[in-house]
């Protein structure tokens, strides 16, 4: 199995990098793990709904780039579908077991995802309607995808 996670924007905290290599070290005994960051589009703060488009529009077209024919993708929304963690588990045991081994999550900039990459999707994905900072949902979803090898393990790191 292979799990990746594309997101908009470089991570620059020493904090969060470091909390997404424990992970990654720990799923390394699952599954091949990667994480593919893209540019995030320079735009002011104060955008016209045309900028917005044309911002989320390049910024989708670097996400599909990094995404090949073969993977299942995942896009991360607050309009989503929720799950419980071990509902989230089994989602990921039955998608190896139905012949999806290339996983992709996506997690997009702060305008939002293109329509083009929501159209890629697969399936979508929500931790809640609260808003999380993009460089912190990138931790928390690695944990989660974590915790959800531990949960099919049968392990107690979920209790």
């Amino acid at each position: 199995m292979n799990i990746k996670i594309v997101c908009v924007g470089k991570l620059k905290e020493k904090y969060f990098k470091a909390a997404i290599a424990e992970y990654a070290k720990r799923l390394s005994r699952f599954t091949k793990f990667e994480l593919v960051e893209v540019p995030d589009e320079k735009a002011p703060e104060k955008l016209s709904q045309a900028q917005m488009d044309q911002v989320m529009q390049l910024e989708g077209e670097r996400i599909l780039a990094k995404i090949k024919d073969k993977e299942y993708v995942i896009i991360l929304a607050i309009k989503g579908r929720q799950r419980a963690s071990e509902e989230f588990a089994k989602e990921l045991a039955q998608l190896t077991t139905y012949g999806h081994s290339d996983i992709t999550f996506v997690i997009g900039g702060s305008l939002g995802l293109s329509p083009e990459v929501m159209k890629r999707g697969d399936d979508t994905l929500s931790f809640g309607k609260l808003t999380l900072p993009h460089q912190l949902m990138r931790v928390v979803l690695t944990e989660q995808i974590y915790r959800a090898f531990m949960i099919n393990e049968g392990s107690p790191y979920h209790k």
